[in-house]
């Protein structure tokens, strides 16, 4: 049971999650049909419980809402002596966001407590110890292992997973009940969370939807590991855990045999764009100095189907009214996309059949997805 920080003004509980990419080197079985797809890595997917408040039964990356127990000073001794230089070691903090964004606050420590985490720090913790709990993935570093730091110091090599301690069910139970038991496995382990693994990816803050009770703020992060590590889910938030490459995952959405809210579908679909896990560990080190983007999206009503619009955009509105409300119109999705040019948006004809279109460079050097438009005989 998770003791989440208060909201206080956001309209969105802060939140955390992983893309855990993996380099894949097992062979596919002789004479296997289809053939294994262009990707050597695999993203880890969780699908969601289906009594779950917040998508239910959909596939997910790992991860959930920051917790009080995230951000304790006590973590320092663990981090140390890594939490002396600016942002203990980490790079840039900036996550920048539109000024029409109401509620939302800078990264800073609790002006309660100005010994607790930055927000990053924090949020790298809450990914860490939710990856743990949902699918028993232990993304830590020995004490003695901490990485090296300074001018001069190696670029740092894909992460491992560290091997499931004993007990792991047991442990996993007690952290579930209270993430402040999290630091104790680690204490108990001489190790740290990795935060220095988890790379600055994305942020999205979840649109008004009908029926929506939660809205999260939520920092993603990407963390490539030499190799996939076992995971299990814990059979109470998760019920399946899968690794599946950028290809395989959309293909499986389209087959209606795993089920993708939008940030996900978007972030497999940026994902598609690397077919080498090197090349997307080294896109993530040059990246480092790039802030990454946080989203709001702006849900637009068509007269047969659902758009997301992203920023850049040439029908984005940055205006608050649209934080709470969506748009909407009598035309079609047809008629829509015949009249403009400047795309940055996701078409939702079905629960199972989105469209991408995105005809505008990154603002950063981060990278957006491709094109994906779906076959007309799947509409």
């Amino acid at each position: 049971m998770s003791t989440a920080l208060p909201p206080g003004p956001s309209l969105w509980r802060r939140a955390a999650t992983v893309i855990l990419a993996a380099g894949w080197t097992r062979p596919a079985a002789a004479g296997s049909l289809p053939p294994p797809p262009a990707e050597d890595f695999r993203l880890l997917l969780l699908k969601r419980a289906a009594n779950q408040g917040f998508l239910p039964n959909a596939h997910v990356f790992p991860g959930g809402v920051l917790d009080a127990a995230d951000r304790s000073p006590d973590w320092l001794r663990l981090l140390a002596p890594h939490h002396e230089p600016a942002r203990f070691g980490l790079g840039l903090s900036a996550r920048p966001r539109a000024a029409f964004l109401p509620g939302l606050p800078d990264f800073q420590p609790d002006a309660a407590d100005p010994a607790a985490l930055p927000d990053d720090v924090a949020e790298r913790i809450c990914a860490i110890r939710e990856t743990f709990e949902e699918a028993g993935v232990l993304l830590l570093r020995p004490r003695r292992a901490l990485p090296a730091r300074g001018a001069g110091a190696p670029a740092p090599e894909p992460a491992r997973a560290l091997a499931p301690p004993a007990g792991l069910d047991a442990w996993r139970a007690r952290v579930r009940s209270d993430p402040r038991q999290f630091l104790s496995l680690c204490a108990h382990l001489d190790c740290a969370p990795d935060v220095w693994a988890l790379r600055d990816w994305s942020g999205w803050l979840t649109p008004p939807f009908p029926g929506a009770r939660r809205r999260f703020n939520t920092a993603f992060f990407l963390c490539c590991l030499l190799e996939p590590p076992s995971a299990d889910p814990d059979l109470s938030e998760v019920t399946e855990c899968q690794w599946l490459s950028p290809s395989e995952a959309t293909e499986n959405f389209l087959s209606k045999n795993i089920w993708l809210a939008c940030p996900q579908f978007y972030e497999i679909r940026r994902l598609a764009n690397f077919t080498s896990f090197s090349a997307l560990h080294k896109f993530c080190l040059d990246h480092a100095l790039e802030g990454p983007e946080t989203w709001m999206p702006i849900t637009l009503k068509t007269a047969d189907s659902t758009i997301r619009l992203f920023p850049g955009d040439e029908l984005y509105i940055e205006d608050s009214y649209f934080v709470d409300n969506c748009m909407s119109t009598d035309k079609t999705t047809e008629e829509i996309m015949k009249e403009g040019k400047k795309f940055h948006r996701v078409v939702m004809h079905s629960n199972y059949l989105y469209s991408l279109h995105v005809t505008i460079q990154p603002k950063s050097k981060h990278i957006y997805p491709k094109n994906y438009i779906v076959n007309k005989s799947r509409l």
